[in-house]
């Protein structure tokens, strides 16, 4: 499969696998003339990069996570899982926060003192 092919197939722009294989986040093989040759592993290999760059990783992120030694792979979906977990506490304080203030019978958030908790406790 060239790589326009596999670029359409994926849903990416071929600059992208380019970039991708730049980077050394994907290894592509190349036919006699230097052609690159998308084949079933190719393909596979640019399925996990993409779906790890759809969860959050950065492509630094991506080339460390599918390295050959296991245990520094998994350093960084481990410092990845961390990340986003504290993402989803910082974002559920926020809701926690918003809701009250819809909620709220003040005013302003000033005369509150669970806002004024809220505001401080940030």
């Amino acid at each position: 499969m060239t790589i326009g092919e596999a670029a359409t197939e994926l849903g990416v722009e071929a600059h992208v696998l380019r970039h991708w294989e730049n980077v050394g986040a994907l290894t592509v093989r190349r036919d006699g003339n230097g052609y690159r040759i998308y084949d079933d592993s190719a393909l596979e290999q640019a399925r996990t990069v993409l779906k790890l760059r759809r969860v959050g990783l950065s492509l630094p992120e991506v080339t460390a996570a599918m390295a050959p030694k296991k245990s520094a792979a998994q350093a960084v979906v481990r410092a990845k899982i961390a990340a986003l977990e504290k993402e989803v506490a910082h974002r559920q304080q926020a809701i926690t926060f918003l809701q009250h203030t819809v909620e709220c019978r003040h005013r302003y958030l000033d005369d509150c003192p669970d806002c004024t908790m809220f505001v401080r406790g940030a």
